[in-house]
């Protein structure tokens, strides 16, 4: 486990002083008493209840909801920390974009050689269908979220990109509104950059990606349906946006178009922002027992007569065992060094970098390449010998199937937990928007592992998450 004091700590400096963007919050956190915290967090407790903002825990009693853990000590970000940070955001996402049209279309990084072919065209996420078809503006990832951490000494790593459909963000508008209804006083000392415009930058980005010569796009948020643990963002972010949200029942397909039945007969539906996976769209071209799309619907996209947001396919870009090679995309695509690094990464595909995990497994993270949410994974410097045992097992028999990496030290900020303010592990999604331009609200969403010593953020597995502050000077 990493030594504690090799832990950044984002209000406090080594030598135990207070960070200057803290200062006014240390402040503030001194001259309140901890029974009003404690209220004031009963409260939230109340209204998140009230508003329906739960969610499901996997490995807890089966179907059980829960209300999001919500912690009431925000995440501060100076104004240049967090201009640098979007910079490199950008840039990535832009690369990321660049990358899925070129592998859809001609290729070129894989001819060039820095990418192995069977990298992508072997990868589960890969859809063949897509080759050759022509995207709105080339954009294949409207919606990203990138999942960032801070180190031991205060860098910045890109831990994983999220480009398929990234959830969280109506958390982060949430936890904004609640912060200014539960202590209004501390947005009178700090210059707080907004984040409640999204929706409007959200809807704005989605119009702008259009099908050719459509004028006043009819926009709509295709949920699997209510029984969906991410429900309450589909509804949130459908009537944030005052757009209509559909279920595939909702939607059929006449003459190469995409319909919506309304009580005023059909309406045709131009931009799709799809709450569903590649594999549920059209059970005509992909699983064939999916009751969640539309029959036909693969047909309208190829045609160019309707808008998905993400694009079918993006999948293939946010995959662990592609996520190596994002640097080099930088690279290729733009010519430029990358802005924000990745965490190095083993490859268990390769003969030498699994004969190190192998040899390491007790002090590295290992993942599926295709797993998320915190599950699948080996954290060994926490995990049994049993656990460590039976991972090794799973490496030698499908190495292709697993990444590895060095056990992050995340960085720690103040969190209200049982017995008072406490440090707890955190990292940052910010939600980056591509249209005519790349765009993104300042901040994003601060998930923290609210067991002590956890190194596992993700809501489904009991984490929480705090208000992001970006500061305006």
């Amino acid at each position: 486990m990493a030594n504690p004091s090799s832990i950044y700590d984002e209000m406090n400096g080594a030598d135990g002083t207070v960070r200057a963007h803290y200062a006014g919050y240390q402040k503030w956190l001194a001259e309140t008493p901890p029974e009003r915290i404690a209220q004031k967090r009963a409260e939230a407790d109340l209204v998140f209840h009230r508003v329906g903002i739960t969610f499901a825990v996997y490995g807890e009693e089966e179907g059980k909801e829960r209300l999001i853990p919500f912690d009431v000590v925000p995440r501060i970000i100076p104004a240049q920390e967090w201009k640098q940070l979007a910079a490199g955001l950008r840039q990535r996402v832009k690369a990321l974009n660049m990358f899925l049209h070129d592998v859809y279309h001609d290729q070129e990084i894989i001819k060039a050689g820095k990418i192995p072919a069977e990298q992508v065209l072997s990868n589960s996420q890969y859809r063949p269908e897509m080759q050759g078809v022509d995207v709105p503006g080339g954009i294949y990832a409207h919606i990203a979220g990138v999942d960032v951490v801070r180190a031991g000494a205060g860098e910045f790593y890109v831990l994983e990109d999220n480009l398929r459909v990234p959830s969280g963000v109506s958390y982060m508008l949430e936890d904004r509104r609640m912060m200014m209804r539960l202590f209004p006083e501390l947005f009178s000392r700090y210059r707080v950059a907004p984040v409640e415009h999204y929706p409007d930058m959200l809807l704005s980005n989605l119009r702008a990606v259009a099908p050719a010569g459509v004028l006043d796009p009819t926009v709509i948020v295709l949920t699997p349906g209510a029984y969906n643990s991410a429900y309450f963002e589909h509804a949130f972010l459908a009537q944030q946006m005052g757009v209509e949200l559909v279920e595939g029942q909702d939607l059929f397909v006449r003459d190469e178009h995409l319909y919506m039945r309304t009580t005023r007969g059909p309406q045709r539906v131009d931009v799709i922002y799809r709450r569903i996976d590649d594999d549920f769209l059209d059970p005509l071209a992909f699983r064939a027992d999916s009751m969640l799309g539309v029959p036909g619907l693969l047909q309208v996209y190829r045609a160019g007569h309707v808008t998905l947001a993400n694009a079918i396919g993006t999948g293939v870009a946010d995959d662990k065992s592609i996520y190596p090679y994002v640097p080099d995309m930088i690279r290729f695509y733009l010519g430029e060094e990358p802005l924000l690094n990745n965490v190095p990464t083993y490859m268990c595909r390769k003969k030498e970098d699994l004969a190190y995990v192998l040899a390491h497994l007790d002090e590295l993270v290992v993942k599926e390449t295709h797993g998320a949410g915190g599950y699948g994974m080996l954290i060994g410097p926490r995990a049994s010998k049993e656990e460590i045992e039976r991972f090794r097992q799973l490496l030698t028999e499908t190495p292709e199937r697993y990444i590895a990496q060095p056990t992050l030290s995340l960085s720690a900020c103040p969190t209200f937990v049982d017995a008072g303010i406490a440090p707890r592990h955190i990292d940052l999604r910010p939600f980056v928007l591509s249209g005519k331009d790349i765009n993104m609200v300042p901040g994003g969403l601060t998930r923290v592992a609210l067991r002590e010593g956890s190194l596992v953020v993700n809501s489904s597995q009991g984490g929480g998450t705090k208000d992001t502050w970006v500061l305006e000077v």
